[in-house]
C-alpha cells in the first residue's frame, strides 16, 4: 500500500503535531528541556505590541475589527468583491463548512491531508472520498498541502460545486496563493491561518475569505465577539508590518535549507513541505524519532506511514546545536 492510500486507513484519526506532555511521560524531562519540532509554527513568532487596557477589558468592538479586515484586505490583495471574516483560529471555520451544504453527495479531499477537514464532514454524515469516484459537492484542497507542501494548480480545481481552499501554509509564497479565483469561481472560499506564519498559535485568529452568500451565514453560525480583543489588535498590528513578513519569508527559505542539509546529511530523503516545516522519508521513522525524542526533540510521525517523518524549525542557535548533535 503507498503512502497515500494508507492515509485512508487512518481517516476516523484526528492525529495532530505537539503531544509534547505524552512524549516526557515516555522520555522524561520538563516542558522547558523540550525542543518541538513536530508543528508547522514559526519558532520566531510577531513581537507583540503594546495593546490598550480595553483590549483586555472590553467587549470588541467593530472599529477594531473593521480596523483588522482592511489591513488583511491589504495584505492579501483581497477583491472588493469578496468579504473577510475573522474568526477564532482556523479550525473554528473548518468545523463549520459542511452547514454550507443544501446537496446531498460525497465531499472530495484528496489524501494525504491535515485530517480536520474530512473529520468535520464526516462528523456531518458526509461522505467522503479521496478520489472524485462520484460528482462531488464539495472539494477541499490544502495549498500548499499539509504534509508533503504539495500545490495545486488553477486547471485542477473543481468547476463546481462548494471550493474550500486552505491556503494556512501559503503565506511563506504569497505568489502561489489562488485567492484571486475566489473572485471568478463562485462558491469558493479561501482559509487563512495567522498562527503559521506569524508564529502565535495560541492567539488563535484566523479569516475566511469568500463571497458574501457564503460568508453570511458563516458570520451567523460563528456570533458575535468571535475574536477576541487582543487578537484583533495584534493581527491588525502584524498584517501591516510587511517590513517584518518579506524579512521572515528569507529567514525561514534559510533555515529550511539548513534544515534540508542536516538531515541529507544523516541520511534521511526529503520528500517535500513548506519553508515551515519538512516532509523526510526514513528507512524507519519511529525509531528517528524515538533516537531524537531522547534528547528531547519532538517530530511528527503520521499513523499511516512507517517512513514519513515531519520536522518544523529550530528558533534559534541552541536549538540548531542540539538537533545537529542528536542527528549525528
Amino acid at each position: 500500500m503507498d503512502e497515500a492510500s494508507a492515509a485512508g486507513t487512518a481517516r476516523d484519526g484526528r492525529d495532530h503535531g505537539g503531544g509534547v506532555d505524552a512524549a516526557r511521560a515516555r522520555w522524561g524531562g520538563t516542558r522547558t528541556d523540550w525542543l518541538d519540532l513536530s508543528t508547522g509554527i514559526n519558532p520566531v513568532p510577531y513581537p507583540l505590541p503594546a495593546l490598550p487596557q480595553d483590549a483586555w477589558t472590553a467587549l470588541p468592538d467593530r472599529d477594531a475589527e473593521a480596523r483588522l479586515v482592511a489591513a488583511a484586505r491589504r495584505f492579501w490583495s483581497v477583491p472588493a468583491a469578496l468579504e473577510i471574516l475573522p474568526t477564532p483560529g482556523a479550525s473554528a471555520s473548518i468545523a463549520r463548512m459542511p452547514a454550507l451544504l443544501d446537496a446531498s453527495g460525497p465531499v472530495h479531499i484528496p489524501e494525504p491531508t491535515y485530517n480536520e477537514h474530512a473529520a468535520a464532514f464526516r462528523a456531518a454524515g458526509r461522505r467522503v472520498q479521496a478520489e472524485p469516484e462520484a460528482r462531488p459537492v464539495a472539494t477541499v484542497l490544502v495549498h500548499p498541502n499539509n504534509p508533503d507542501g504539495r500545490l495545486w494548480t488553477e486547471e485542477a480545481l473543481p468547476e463546481d460545486g462548494l471550493l474550500v481552499l486552505d491556503e494556512s501554509f501559503c503565506d511563506t509564497t504569497p505568489a502561489d496563493s489562488l485567492l484571486r479565483l475566489a473572485a471568478l469561481r463562485p462558491r469558493t472560499l479561501v482559509l487563512k491561518s495567522f498562527g503559521k506564519f506569524w508564529g502565535l498559535a495560541g492567539l488563535r485568529l484566523g479569516f475566511v475569505i469568500g463571497p458574501p452568500e457564503l460568508i453570511a451565514p458563516l458570520r451567523e453560525m460563528i456570533g458575535p465577539w468571535a475574536v477576541s480583543g487582543p487578537a484583533l489588535e495584534i493581527g491588525a498590528a502584524a498584517l501591516c508590518d510587511r517590513d517584518w513578513a518579506e524579512a521572515t519569508r528569507t529567514r525561514l527559505a534559510r533555515d529550511a535549507a539548513r534544515l534540508d542539509a542536516l538531515l541529507a546529511a544523516a541520511g534521511v530523503e526529503k520528500l517535500g513541505g513548506t519553508s515551515l516545516f519538512r516532509l523526510f522519508r526514513a528507512e524507519d521513522a519511529t525509531a528517528l524519532q524515538e533516537r531524537l525524542a531522547r534528547s528531547h526533540i519532538w517530530t511528527r510521525r503520521f499513523p499511516y506511514s512507517e517512513h514519513w517523518l515531519r520536522l518544523g524549525l529550530p528558533g534559534d542557535a541552541a536549538g540548531w546545536r542540539r538537533l545537529d548533535a542528536a542527528l549525528t
